[in-house]
């Protein structure tokens, strides 16, 4: 359980970094404690994206991967960040990723950070 806690601030803490660095992708919110909360629940819905879809997703692209050697990666992950931005506006969520190429950057800050801060954190379960 400590595990999924630490995974999910630490995507938190990467998409907080993205929308600082990023101008197209956006949060929205009244104060801080609802875009931290917005935070939160999109970084759970990350998790689930690269959880359930991603696998499968990886799964039917895999010529492309070894065509690519790897960096059709950064494809699959900027789909996920636009799925997952997808999902936050059903939700209706102030969460929104606009354009492909800001979905690429994100999705490379995302991972480079989430990594970073998983490194540093605890993973005890």
């Amino acid at each position: 359980m400590m595990n999924f806690v630490v995974k999910t601030i630490a995507n938190a803490g990467a998409l907080a970094v993205a929308v600082w660095l990023l101008d197209k992708i956006t949060l929205t919110g009244d104060s801080t404690g609802k875009k931290i909360g917005t935070l939160i629940i999109v970084a759970l819905i990350f998790g689930l994206v690269n959880f359930l879809v991603k696998p499968v997703v990886k799964l039917l692209s895999l010529p492309l991967l070894i065509l690519t050697l790897g960096l059709f990666t950064l494809v699959v992950n900027a789909l996920m960040l636009l799925l997952t931005s997808w999902l936050a506006d059903k939700l209706d969520l102030s969460f929104h990723v606009e354009g492909f190429w800001t979905a690429v950057l994100g999705g490379l800050i995302i991972s480079v950070v989430s990594w970073a801060l998983n490194v540093v954190l605890p993973d005890k379960d």
